[in-house]
């Protein structure tokens, strides 16, 4: 009798499907994609390129630079046009410490982003890998959180946590290290916890205890000389519209700094800038929301010991610091003002204080005409005022101003007022120049709607200046002016101030460079102008270029900005 085929084979084992994997780089991108990240800025490094892989998969932009610090700066520069952490992704050793500066001056400024950086396989650790160094050791002074990822399991987990101690307190940066084999290896996705995004973070707008809100409703009715400060804080917390009501519904003149400055437009009633020395010196209240007593404010002294002093930040230690003060408000700024006008309803007469804006606004005008003639002055080389008056003419309503320098940049914020809120970048107290061309890049990223205008000293836009080719390559076209005056000028202006002319050109004086011919060079648009005339119509044709541009603008070398004068180093 013939056989069936089942007595003559072995029937074969039915195997269980293998368990689905997921690599730690595809992890770091499923992590970044709950957190709301769309795009990270990256130098490519042999550590880090499973990231990609998973950034690819989960739809996040990468947008590659020629220089980690730059992607550090880009990272800092998204977080504040976005109000969302930015994420900066770099290779071990000189990639990490490339990137240092930038997450410095984010620490400085308060601003929320990422920094992952690649290192050596653990199973290496401490044997000499390729690019080691102890970056989380190097990273924790300079951060709000500091770690190393010690399995691919716990990836996305790190990521959220990362995230999510940049808004403990007052916003800043965190830093997570990699090692290579975390990333490369693949772990069973149930194995994997992946936050859920919206689930893990609880509210951060506190406006304290509610007594100190009635304590500052009470300061207010009975103030005749309120003035408040708007500092960054007011920016980073999305506080303006809160900001802007408070001042209009309690009549309180505000000043603003920093990232706050356009929460009023120019020519606002309530909007003053010039007089804010004045106003400090002769109110009876004075609030200051969401700035430091740093080296900006003279450490508190510039603030008159006769007046009431009332500080709003997001950090505890913040308040207080250098200076005694009379209140305290540890909180949301936003959340706080709000609070603070519903509970003010119907106790301050406007009436009341028609005499403290006159006088403000008296002496706001006279600033302006003493400083009108250098504005517009015709002198050639450029007076660097002048400059800046071309510049703040040129904004409109949807321009982003940004700044990137020191002796140009500080002539320029006496005079450019962007005309909405949201509108100004610029370093921030560290000081940092050369985040010009990456803030640039956030920006314009960021909001491709609006434009952009950045203005730079000669030396600033040298330190990034090349991922101008960055801008052309992802056609993230900008209007760009170099206010070249061959110097360092800040510096030089220090240096003759204390060892005299003979030696005030040591160290800090740079070559005529045509930045106009660089920007072509690379695919951009540049023009060349000597006279005070020609600066508008070269930023108007720079606009209509439709490309990214550089209008190089010979300023005078031998005029400084007060505020550079005025600066205690060189007292």
């Amino acid at each position: 009798m013939a056989q069936t085929v089942s007595e003559t084979q072995p029937v074969a084992d039915v195997k269980e499907p293998e368990p689905a994997t997921i690599s730690g780089g595809h992890l770091v991108a499923k992590a970044l994609k709950a957190e709301g990240i769309d795009v990270i800025f990256t130098l490519c490094g042999g550590h880090i390129i499973d990231i990609y892989d998973g950034c690819v998969d989960e739809g996040i932009a990468v947008v590659d630079v020629r220089h980690e610090q730059v992607a550090a700066h880009a990272a800092d520069g998204y977080a504040r046009m976005t109000g969302k952490p930015g994420c900066a992704v770099v290779t071990a050793g000189p990639g990490t410490t490339d990137a240092v500066t930038g997450v410095a001056n984010a620490f400085r400024a308060e601003s929320p982003m990422l920094l992952i950086g690649g290192q050596g396989a653990l199973n290496q650790h401490k044997m000499g890998s390729l690019q080691d160094l102890p970056h989380v050791d190097m990273m924790t002074p300079i951060t709000k959180f500091a770690a190393t990822v010690p399995h691919t399991a716990r990836v996305a987990d790190m990521v959220s946590m990362a995230f999510r101690e940049c808004y403990n307190g007052a916003p800043g940066p965190s830093f997570l290290e990699i090692p290579r084999d975390i990333l490369d290896n693949s772990v069973p996705v149930e194995s994997a916890t992946v936050p859920e995004p919206g689930r893990y973070r609880a509210s951060t707008r506190s406006v304290g205890d509610p007594a100190n809100i009635e304590a500052l409703a009470d300061l207010l009715a009975r103030a005749e000389k309120p003035v408040v400060l708007l500092g960054t804080q007011v920016w980073t917390s999305r506080g303006s519209d809160a900001a802007i009501e408070f001042v209009r519904q309690l009549d309180v003149p505000a000043f603003m700094n920093g990232s706050a400055r356009g929460t009023l437009p120019p020519g606002d009633p309530h909007h003053f800038h010039l007089s804010r020395r004045y106003g400090f010196n002769n109110a009876d209240l004075i609030l200051i929301v969401g700035t430091p007593f740093d080296f900006r404010m003279g450490y508190g002294r510039r603030l008159p010991k006769n007046a009431t002093v009332v500080q709003i930040d997001m950090d505890y230690r913040t308040v207080g610091k250098n200076r005694d003060i009379d209140l305290g408000l540890v909180g949301d700024p936003g959340a706080i003002l709000a609070a603070v006008t519903q509970a003010s309803s119907g106790r301050v007469r406007k009436a009341d204080r028609k005499a403290w804006f006159a006088e403000l606004r008296a002496e706001e005008d006279a600033a302006y005409q003493k400083r009108l003639p250098r504005q517009l002055s015709d002198a050639n080389p450029i007076h660097p005022l002048r400059l800046a008056h071309e510049i703040n003419e040129f904004l409109t309503e949807d321009s982003i101003y940004i700044g990137d320098g020191g002796d140009i940049v500080t002539f320029s914020g006496g005079v450019v007022q962007p005309k909405s809120p949201g509108h100004w970048m610029d370093p921030g107290p560290l000081g940092t120049i050369g985040v010009g061309i990456p803030f640039v890049m956030a920006a314009k990223y960021a909001r491709p709607d609006k434009e952009v205008v950045a203005l730079f000293g000669d030396g600033a836009f040298s330190l990034t200046g090349w991922d101008f080719e960055t801008l052309v390559r992802f056609n993230l076209p900008f209007v760009g002016v170099v206010g070249n005056n061959s110097s360092m000028n800040q510096i030089r202006y220090g240096q003759e101030a204390k060892y005299g002319q003979a030696r005030g050109r040591v160290g800090n004086t740079l070559g005529d460079v045509r930045y106009d011919e660089f920007a072509k060079m690379l695919g951009g648009y540049g023009e060349e102008v000597r006279d005070p005339k020609d600066i508008g119509p070269a930023m108007q044709r720079a606009r209509e270029s439709g490309l990214p541009s550089l209008i190089n603008v010979w300023v005078d070398p031998d005029a400084y900005a007060p505020g550079t004068m005025n600066q205690t180093m060189y007292k």
